[in-house]
């Protein structure tokens, strides 16, 4: 590796912490030391943290205080969504729209409820990863219980119709979920504009620490209080209106809160400098590499996800080039990095397995700069151009997918 200079453009994988977050953590490690439920002053003290932190916190998505329910992860808080819901509404129905391009917290859930007998439609999407409004429209019957779509995709970084999508849930009086890991703190969100009905995100997407998630709950209206359409997913104390028991994170809470109230603060110009930088990148490779080009909407998409496809070579080996170069990507979603298998999203946008195996995911993030910019756009070319002359598929050699290799994994 290239010590002299590291450049990290994985930011879709996990952020960085901001040093104010530290900050504020650390803080809150040496003072907050209290069990938020404890009813001495020091117990008191973290209630009162966590209660700021949830006013914090919803201010960001137009929500009510009451409704942020804290998890320990994205992961966690969408599978409270999920199965909270089945479960709870199984006299209802037992059918669940969702999308082909789901990150696997959500996908497997929904896997694992089709084994217990729910019917779970995944909606196929078009060539830029965008949902048919129509379909969703078409796939909603009198047994349907949820619609969950994500928000954004972690790996081509496409944002979905949200508001539609709201509308229509709302307009057949069907829960809405959305998985907002990628897009929270990012793009500006209104659960009460879109119609979002559970909204799970976690801190450490937006430079806040690794360990803290949150799942937005509505509780308004026809659906009254939480327990209506939710079930507790865990059992245990009464923390979090038992939704979600177990001692709370304080210091880890205040620290998410402290990177919400950064990125709303700097979200417009942030978004701004992003966007220059991602399509910087876009133009330049889309425009001087041959057989490149970019997957997910050109403009439809997160300000900072670039997914690049290079034909005739793996994007493993891409990424472990260029981390010798001293500059951090990846191939796609973190969570299944160590999978040979091709990304289920590439696959669903239309890809050819062959060529959803040599995609690029550069995720660049607040402390992304120029340089870094000029410094990746000088290596990648010389990267590729290695790659493709030992590649034994490069143009004439015909590539054979072979899944037994592939799936032998599983």
């Amino acid at each position: 590796m290239n010590d002299s200079k590291y450049i990290y453009l994985d930011n879709a994988a996990t952020t960085p912490m901001d040093p104010r977050v530290i900050e504020e953590v650390t803080k809150h490690f040496r003072e907050t030391y209290g069990n938020s439920s404890s009813l001495h002053s020091v117990g008191q003290k973290a209630g009162q943290v966590l209660l700021k932190s949830r006013e914090t916190i919803a201010s960001l998505i137009n929500a009510n205080r009451d409704d942020i329910f804290f998890t320990s992860s994205g992961t966690e808080a969408d599978n409270i969504a999920i199965f909270g819901v089945s479960s709870k509404s199984k006299e209802r129905g037992n059918h669940i729209i969702t999308t082909s391009i789901e990150h696997h917290a959500v996908e497997n859930p929904y896997k694992e409820l089709e084994k217990k007998g729910f019917e779970i439609s995944f909606l196929p999407v078009d060539k830029y990863g965008l949902i048919d409004l129509k379909d969703l429209e078409g796939a909603i019957n009198d047994k349907t219980i949820l619609i969950s779509i994500m928000f954004a995709n972690n790996e081509i970084g496409t944002i979905e119709p949200i508001k539609e999508i709201g509308a229509i849930a709302k307009k057949h009086d069907v829960i809405f979920h959305t998985d907002a890991v990628q897009a929270f703190g990012k793009v500006p969100i209104d659960v009460n504009e879109m119609n979002i009905d559970l909204l799970s995100a976690a801190a450490h997407k937006l430079y806040g620490p690794k360990g803290v998630g949150m799942l937005y709950i509505r509780n308004q209206g026809v659906r009254e209080g939480w327990g209506k359409y939710i079930a507790p997913i865990m059992y245990g104390g009464g923390h979090e209106r038992e939704i979600r028991p177990s001692t709370v994170n304080v210091p880890g809470i205040a620290g998410f809160a402290k990177a919400v109230e950064i990125a709303k603060e700097e979200m417009e110009k942030e978004m701004e400098r992003q966007i220059r930088l991602r399509d910087r990148i876009i133009n330049f490779a889309t425009t001087n590499i041959e057989d490149c080009y970019l997957s997910g909407h050109p403009t439809q998409r997160l300000p900072n996800n670039i997914n690049l496809g290079f034909k005739y070579i793996e994007g493993e080996s891409i990424v472990l080039d260029l981390d010798v170069e001293g500059i951090a990507t990846s191939t796609g979603s973190a969570c299944s990095s160590k999978s040979l298998d091709p990304s289920h999203v590439l696959l669903a946008i239309g890809l050819k397995p062959e060529d959803a195996h040599g995609s690029l995911r550069v995720s660049i993030g607040r402390f992304t700069t120029e340089g870094d910019i000029d410094y990746l756009l000088e290596k990648l070319p010389f990267v590729i151009e290695r790659l493709r002359k030992i590649s034994p598929l490069k143009k004439g050699v015909k590539y054979i997918f072979d899944e037994t290799a592939i799936n032998h994994h599983h």
